[in-house]
């Protein structure tokens, strides 16, 4: 089981947990790269500046132990990561996602975080979270990508089923980008509920989460993938949302992780959405909502992509505010 870094704060039932530390920051990859290390710092200013953090229980990283990872990832896979972390050059996909000394380490700490959370979560010590440094929807069972070293969405499913006996879970993604890591990986399994809303595919990467993808076998009719145009905005998502929470009420979750990368903002540099932090707002209040009436509330939301500093501050800070948001 994943191991704590250091003694994490104490909190009340009913409380909302925000995780937050230099060992968090560590994932990422270098000033010059899009995803770098000042992201988190980013996002704490904004909360600090806006004083959500006297509403949350800022709680320290937890680093995951090998054997967590591997309930999702392939052991080889794993062996090649340690590999190149020790390395420290090179990249572990075809070129977005460079290995540095101690990637390992930090993307196993993103990894522990999301576990911790969920065993709080699920234990009510906390009744929702937020892990800014997460969501790193692209990495297969087999393989990095898209920034992404270690699939943590996809290891809290796996965890959620074996550990904690839920079947039903909902993972919603607002990321610009595809969930790819997370919709393949579970396109047969008809108990992981999926919306996800994104910039069309054949515009931007991953290039995959066609309307038409919608589970497969058995899972046919369990996933909703909704891509939007290039310039779409707050009117042409809020307008598709719909469809997502009226699927959401049927499902009844167990469970909900939301993805709610940042870079839809308009001004990501890598995306070509035009959103304000008004969809964030609006998803994480409907399924707080959903939450409360089918899961006892139980939501974890995950920091995702997000390029651009200040939006990075916007679409988070509204995040918790609403998971804060008692009614």
């Amino acid at each position: 089981m994943y191991e704590m870094t250091s003694l994490s704060k104490t909190a009340r039932p009913a409380e909302v947990a925000v995780y937050y530390g230099e060992a968090l920051a560590r994932y990422g990859f270098g000033d010059q790269h899009p995803f770098g290390t000042d992201r988190l710092a980013a996002f704490w200013n904004g909360l600090e500046s806006e004083g959500l953090i006297d509403d949350v229980i800022v709680t320290e990283p937890v680093t995951a132990l090998r054997d967590d990872l591997e309930a999702f990832h392939t052991r080889s896979y794993v062996e090649y990561v340690i590999a190149m972390s020790k390395a420290g050059v090179g990249f572990l996909d075809s070129g977005d996602t460079p290995a540095f000394p101690g990637v390992y380490e930090a993307g196993c700490c993103v990894v522990g975080s999301v576990l911790d959370a969920v065993t709080r979560i699920m234990d009510d010590t906390y009744s929702r979270a937020f892990v800014p440094v997460a969501g790193l929807h692209h990495a297969r069972r087999d393989r990095a990508g898209g920034f992404c070293v270690f699939n943590d969405c996809g290891v809290a499913i796996e965890h959620l089923r074996h550990n904690h006996d839920v079947q039903r879970i909902a993972y919603i993604d607002i990321d610009a980008h595809h969930g790819d890591g997370v919709f393949y990986e579970f396109e047969d399994d008809v108990d992981v509920f999926i919306g996800d809303i994104h910039e069309d595919g054949r515009f931007l990467y991953p290039g995959t989460g066609s309307a038409d993808e919608t589970g497969r076998g058995t899972a046919a009719g369990s996933k909703i993938n909704i891509p939007l145009p290039p310039g779409a905005g707050d009117s042409e998502f809020l307008s598709e949302w719909g469809k997502i929470e009226e699927r959401l009420e049927a499902v009844k979750p167990e469970f909900i992780l939301l993805q709610c990368g940042a870079d839809g903002l308009v001004g990501d540099p890598l995306t070509h959405l035009r959103f304000s932090d008004a969809g964030h707002s609006m998803v994480t209040r409907a399924l707080r909502g959903v939450a409360d009436r089918h899961c006892g509330g139980r939501i974890l939301a995950l920091g995702g992509g997000g390029y651009n500093h200040h939006n990075i501050a916007r679409a988070w800070c509204a995040v918790v505010r609403e998971l804060v948001r008692q009614r």
